[in-house]
């Protein structure tokens, strides 16, 4: 189903039509996605952050690695002290 048509100008440029700006958000400086999904192209919003940014952001540097005995131990600190007031 055709939703609405564009023209791509001498320079290759085309302009995306009011109501599939308004569908998606888009605003002047907004980024647009071409992709090919079975054999066809569409046009999506591009994602403002790709995962792995959001994890860097999230999770800067790794965390440091602990023994299974480390782990036990802080499991059982953490259960003693949630139940302390019981």
């Amino acid at each position: 189903m055709v939703i609405t048509q564009s023209k791509i100008t001498s320079q290759g440029q085309v302009t995306v039509p009011a109501e599939i700006r308004k569908s998606l958000g888009l605003a002047p400086g907004s980024v647009i996605e071409w992709r090919e999904i079975d054999g066809e192209i569409v046009v999506a919003r591009a994602s403002k952050y790709v995962s792995e940014e959001i994890h860097q952001a999230l999770f800067p540097r790794p965390p440091a690695r602990r023994s299974l005995e480390e782990l036990d131990e802080g499991i059982r600190d953490r259960m003693r002290r949630k139940h302390a007031g019981d």
